[in-house]
């Protein structure tokens, strides 16, 4: 997994990835994140905490080859994105990415860069990708329409246990002594996530603002009257939470908002714009309100029972998001495949093929039913030439891409045999009838016809 964004960072990219990283490491995947850590780095104009690698393609490659993958996903767009995306291209290698951040919106917001040439920087990015992870249905639509492909759900989870209703925390009022109700927001403090719109809200009571970022400074002087914290994790985070009357969201760019889930986890009512992120987490479920009258959805918060906010949270699983992060991974190389024109009805055995024995045409199966259909595993990709893996249409009789073929190691394909329609054997990603060539003309046990 390569980032841009990784500890010490604080922002859901990061929060999303160590807890599937968790999931992944518990389910006995070995995994390695590299991330601005790993190289000389610099400071990112206008946003200090957050690191950007300087010239990773050497030192990357280094430790790419070191950990020697079999997956490669691409989590950002920034310079170590950049570079293991030139890496993977060169070696003919496979890889998936994820949407997380509306960077054309961000940049906009901080240097006035028209949006249109930054998405089509970001468009060309993710052209590459053999599937494009991205957290939500609107986000999804958003992205079709502005010319992203080969897109695959990714949603997001909440840990239950971590984030619980005030009565079951045992944790005394975080925010005794302040006029209620209190208005929550918890995040970065930055341009992009429109902070001061929910500042500038004439609300009674409190206004409580959970986080860092380059805006605190500014904020604070603006708006005397409200009250910073800054960061605040683990019991702490949950506590600001669970005592809170309602949480605002007043961000229109964020692609999700994990910190809509952790509140309502909490028992916690959310307010927020009618925007990608609170649309598909919250949509018309009595947990909040939604609307371009934030106040008005701050107020109308307030009446939300709780318990239903609790029980709406409990549908997000982190196991879930892990599960579908892992089942969308896709080999680094795949061996070119073909099916016979006609398959016997007989088993027969196949002919192990030495990688690099037989001359292929690039080919692909990431949009082919074999790959998610059949459950390829990952293991022993790298012993094979590298192919290209994008839009193979199935061989009608095997669920197999027409053209040269080679067997794969046995241990590259899992639970074949479960996939009876493409009529595969248990150990091989090739049909039963298939014949495998070492450069001459071969025949297979029942005489079927050469192949070369």
């Amino acid at each position: 997994m390569v980032s841009d964004a990784w500890h010490p960072q604080v922002n859901g990219v990061v929060r999303t990835m160590e807890t599937v990283l968790r999931y992944l490491r518990a389910g006995g995947d070995v995994v390695e994140v590299i991330g601005p850590g790993d190289f000389w780095s610099l400071p990112s104009p206008g946003y200090a905490e957050i690191r950007l690698a300087v010239l990773p393609g050497r030192r990357l490659r280094a430790l790419v080859d070191d950990f020697a993958p079999e997956a490669v996903h691409i989590a950002t767009e920034g310079p170590l994105g950049w570079a293991m995306r030139r890496l993977c291209l060169a070696r003919g290698w496979a890889f998936t990415s994820s949407f997380h951040t509306r960077f054309p919106d961000y940049l906009r917001a901080r240097t006035g860069i028209p949006v249109g040439w930054s998405w089509g920087v970001m468009r060309r990015f993710h052209a590459a990708s053999d599937a494009v992870l991205t957290a939500t249905g609107s986000l999804e639509r958003e992205l079709a329409a502005r010319g992203f492909g080969r897109m695959r759900r990714w949603s997001r989870g909440v840990d239950l246990e971590r984030f619980r209703p005030r009565e079951e925390l045992g944790e005394a009022d975080v925010f005794a002594g302040l006029a209620r109700p209190v208005f929550l927001y918890a995040g970065r403090l930055a341009v992009e996530k429109n902070v001061a719109a929910f500042l500038s809200l004439d609300l009674p009571g409190t206004k409580v603002v959970v986080g860092d970022g380059p805006q605190r400074a500014a904020l604070q002087r603006r708006f005397p009257r409200a009250v910073f914290t800054g960061y605040r994790e683990n019991g702490a985070l949950a506590a600001s939470y669970a005592w809170a009357d309602a949480f605002v969201f007043p961000s229109r760019t964020d692609t999700f908002g994990l910190v809509l889930l952790e509140a309502l986890a909490c028992g916690t009512p959310v307010a927020a714009f009618p925007v990608s992120g609170p649309l598909d987490v919250i949509g018309d479920a009595p947990v909040g309100a939604l609307g371009e009258d934030l106040r008005a959805a701050c107020l109308q918060a307030l009446e939300a029972d709780r318990g239903a906010c609790r029980r709406h949270a409990e549908g997000f699983s982190w196991a879930a998001c892990a599960a579908r992060f892992r089942e969308a991974l896709v080999p680094l190389t795949v061996a070119a495949m073909v099916a016979l024109p006609a398959v016997a009805s007989q088993p027969r055995s196949v002919a192990m093929v030495p990688p690099g024995k037989v001359t292929l045409a690039p080919t692909s199966v990431m949009d082919s039913a074999l790959r998610p259909a059949a459950g390829l595993a990952l293991h022993s990709a790298r012993e094979l030439a590298p192919s290209s893996v994008r839009g193979l249409e199935p061989h009608p009789a095997a669920g197999l891409a027409p053209g040269s073929m080679t067997a794969l190691a046995p241990s590259s394909v899992s639970g074949l045999a479960r996939h009876a329609a493409a009529g595969l054997s248990p150990n091989w990603m090739v049909p039963d009838a298939a014949l495998v060539s070492r450069g001459g003309e071969t025949r297979d046990e029942s005489g079927a016809e050469e192949i070369a």
